[in-house]
């Protein structure tokens, strides 16, 4: 017997779903959740678990409706879905709720589904192919990084260069002159000091002072601001040799020759990944380009969400004050969203050139992934899959190890498998 009375396109990869749950079945789960609050049940003259069942419903009828709700929507949302056979992008929007005593259970599911894809040539595409070799300059460069480190810091004697570590006493200029100095140190043409002040500083020595002017904000909220600035120490950095002595400071090498060569082996594999990533832009870019589909909205906007959640993870990692920082959220989720439809599309994509090559993560391999993540996380694998089936994600993990499995494929990396466990 069905449970679907009708379903409807409402939209561009959106369905309605009116489903029965039906009336026996709603019976049943009624007077299952009663008992079942009926044995923790405390009322005035009777013992736990001894009210009698027409007491209970009257005095917690309410509860046991909401309970009855919750478990057969859910259930009978996932029978529907079976039966019509529809594998929706999203949980659904589930409303028009109609639950009277003795009737069978209505309601509406609406959700985002796939749209139909037309896959074209999804073989042939043309990926850059970076170098990944470490050059002489990158290998000096990343040595001369690991002698700063541990590097000892001298007075300079002089006025403050590039490299420099200066410790300064900085106040905002007024109508009636400086406000109150703030102490700070900074490294002299360090991407992480407003560049205003790093010119500012240079070239001046311990007790000298100085000014600059900064812009802040766009548009018409902009405003110039005036700092005045007191160098009250110069430090230069002396840096150890590079030899034995500082290879075995790291405790891991027993000679200079040993850290160098490491420290190439370490730029070539970030240089690797990153020409990975780059080969798996130019792919992705080059898919999308040539699949133009339309996309389900609520999963973009979503995505949107996503993103923007994110990226204020980012902010609060670093110390902002999100409720503070004054950001215009709108305004950011407007500008992410091509890159939220992008990403959107790709996954669509990649999903289903993946039925079409029949690619699929086998038991082994989702194992394997998933005891790496537990490991990670410090938990036991068992209870890792048990969270992850609890809040809808296991499937989640699957569909992203199935697509980056097929993406080995399209970059030529191998067959799909390769390198993983077995």
């Amino acid at each position: 017997m069905s449970v679907v009375l009708a379903v409807e396109e409402i939209g561009p990869c959106r369905k309605q779903l009116k489903i029965e749950v039906p009336g026996p079945a709603v019976e049943a789960e009624t007077d299952r959740v009663t008992r079942e609050f009926g044995k923790k049940a405390k009322l005035p003259g009777f013992r736990k678990g001894k009210v009698p069942e027409s007491l209970v419903r009257r005095h917690f009828g309410p509860d046991i409706r909401q309970e009855v709700l919750e478990r057969l929507v859910p259930r009978y949302w996932r029978q529907a879905a079976a039966e019509k056979g529809i594998e929706p992008l999203m949980p659904p929007e589930v409303r028009d709720v109609h639950f009277h005593e003795g009737e069978p259970i209505t309601f509406s599911a609406t959700v985002e589904v796939r749209p139909e894809i037309e896959l074209r040539n999804y073989q042939d595409f043309a990926l850059p192919t970076p170098p990944v070799e470490p050059t002489a300059e990158e290998i000096a460069g990343a040595l001369a990084d690991l002698r700063r480190n541990h590097a000892d810091w001298e007075p300079a004697g002089r006025g403050a260069a590039t490299g420099d570590r200066v410790r300064i006493e900085i106040a905002e200029l007024g109508p009636d002159g400086p406000g109150a100095a703030n102490a700070a140190e900074l490294e002299v043409g360090n991407a992480r000091y407003w560049d205003e002040l790093s010119a500012a500083v240079t070239g001046l020595a311990a007790g000298q002072n100085g000014s600059f002017t900064r812009r802040e904000g766009d548009g018409e909220a902009a405003s110039e601001k005036s700092y005045q600035v007191r160098i009250v120490d110069v430090l230069a950095p002396k840096l150890p040799e590079l030899d034995d002595e500082l290879a075995r400071r790291f405790g891991r090498y027993q000679s200079a020759a040993e850290l160098e060569a490491d420290v190439v082996r370490r730029i070539r594999s970030a240089k690797e990944q990153g020409a990975r990533q780059q080969r798996e832009t130019a792919l992705l870019d080059q898919l999308t380009e040539r699949h133009p589909i339309e996309l389900p909205e609520g999963v973009v906007r979503h995505e949107v969400e996503e993103l923007l959640r994110d990226y204020a993870e980012g902010l609060s990692r670093q110390g902002v004050d999100l409720e503070r920082a004054q950001i215009d959220w709108q305004k950011m989720g407007e500008e992410a969203r091509p890159h939220a439809e992008r990403r959107v599309k790709a996954r669509l994509l990649l999903d289903a050139i993946a039925d079409r090559e029949q690619v699929e993560v086998t038991e082994p391999e989702f194992e394997h992934s998933l005891a790496l993540l537990a490991r990670t996380q410090g938990v036991a694998t068992h209870a890792l899959r048990h969270k992850l089936d609890e809040t809808g994600q296991l499937a989640g993990l699957r569909g992203r190890m199935r697509r980056e499995k097929l993406l080995r494929r399209l970059l030529g990396e191998g067959p799909p498998g390769a390198g993983e466990a077995k």
